[in-house]
């Protein structure tokens, strides 16, 4: 569940960007359902993960996530110091949830 959450997570993040100012009418549905869906998911998660950890993971794979579509989508830029950010951020992920 939280694993679908945070994909959802990714999914309404990138919406914001494609919807340009909720301008777009596909794009900016797209981002309400997947905001909705994610929270759902969410939801279901934490009835069996401590809170803490699962919001950490569902915020924490959103952001990499994001950063990743970024990059592939939107030519972001994928320097060094960015890159390793995005490896301390997918540690700390897995740090959490083999600590719960």
């Amino acid at each position: 569940m939280l694993l679908i959450a945070a994909m959802f997570e990714v999914g309404w993040a990138v919406g914001l960007k494609m919807s340009d100012g909720f301008s777009k009418l596909a794009p900016t549905a797209f981002t309400i359902v997947s905001f909705i869906l994610s929270f759902v998911f969410l939801f279901e998660a934490v009835k069996e993960l401590p809170i803490g950890t699962a919001y950490a993971v569902w915020t924490g794979i959103g952001a990499a996530g994001t950063v990743i579509l970024g990059i592939l989508l939107f030519g972001e830029p994928k320097d060094a110091v960015r890159l390793l950010c995005l490896v301390m951020i997918v540690a700390g992920i897995v740090g959490l949830k083999l600590t719960s």
